[in-house]
């Protein structure tokens, strides 16, 4: 048996969008969760290295319908761009068009998993956080993306120049004139923007802690160990007020990925995030 996978036309208010909806075998038994693929950054449906065709796939051989699907401007969806903190009805409009085509056929599927990578990812939460969706039964959060200036250099002094400045070579090259003042200058305007002055109004990241905390479904939170965007995460998950013990919310469940890089490129990171969410879903409340 193999999957179906057909182009699903997705219309909102002043904007049109394509998706690629993939489908259980026939004879399968349909699950009642879909999943929706939320693409961030300056990628379409594909995914890098095919991560969300592969996805899809494997999800769909165990039942669970997925929709991936192009914002505007990318891909085969016609218009401007649209900045991740304003997706919001595009999300609406996929979700609705999901369940509506699904339920012609197969009525159980009254549900849908939010699956995000970095501004996918804060998509996902930004959108939970405006709309209380009741339908988002779950979030599947890969390398979320919270990056500020401030949170930046906190990263770069922690992960890189806190390790650079504890090997000894480090030092012999500077005794040797092999370092030059450019670094010590970079790692002076790393600690500068360390400080930041507080917004006026809620930010980005504030409005997604807001979602986190609000949301009543179950969140997995995937981060790859060899990340920049998971390492500033982390550090804001644990520093930012905001953000204070959302990573011990009861509902969610926290993975990391030895060895991956952002979007886990490897076959065998592939394979583990494919894995860990099979799992995770057949884990949620009936």
């Amino acid at each position: 048996m193999t999957i179906q996978e057909h182009a699903l036309p997705i219309s909102g208010d002043g904007f049109e969008m394509l998706g690629i909806l993939s489908r259980p075998p026939p004879g399968k038994p349909v699950q009642r969760t879909a999943i929706l693929i939320v693409v961030g950054g300056a990628q379409y449906r594909v995914g890098s290295h095919r991560q969300f065709v592969l996805l899809a796939r494997c999800l769909a051989e165990a039942g669970y319908p997925v929709l991936r699907f192009d914002l505007p401007g990318m891909g085969d969806s016609p218009g401007a761009p649209v900045p991740f903190e304003d997706t919001a009805p595009h999300i609406r409009a996929a979700l609705d068009a999901t369940l509506n085509t699904l339920q012609a056929e197969a009525p159980q599927v009254d549900r849908v998993v939010l699956w995000g990578l970095c501004d996918g990812a804060a998509a996902s939460l930004l959108y939970v956080q405006a709309t209380q969706d009741p339908r988002v039964a779950g979030l599947a959060l890969l390398n979320p993306w919270v990056r500020s200036e401030a949170g930046l250099a906190r990263a770069r002094v922690k992960h890189y120049y806190r390790q650079r400045l504890m090997e000894p070579a480090f030092w012999r090259k500077l005794a040797g004139g092999g370092v030059g003042w450019q670094a010590l200058r970079s790692l002076g305007s790393n600690l500068r923007g360390m400080r930041q002055t507080p917004a006026q109004t809620l930010t980005f990241q504030e409005l997604m802690a807001q979602g986190w905390r609000a949301f009543e479904g179950k969140i997995m939170l995937i981060l790859s160990e060899r990340d920049l965007t998971a390492q500033e995460f982390v550090e804001h998950a644990h520093t930012h007020p905001a953000w204070q013990q959302t990573l011990q919310h009861p509902g969610v469940r926290r993975h990391s990925l030895a060895g991956a890089d952002h979007t886990g490129s490897s076959p065998a990171d592939q394979q583990a995030l494919n894995t860990l969410t099979q799992a995770w879903l057949a884990d949620l409340p009936p």
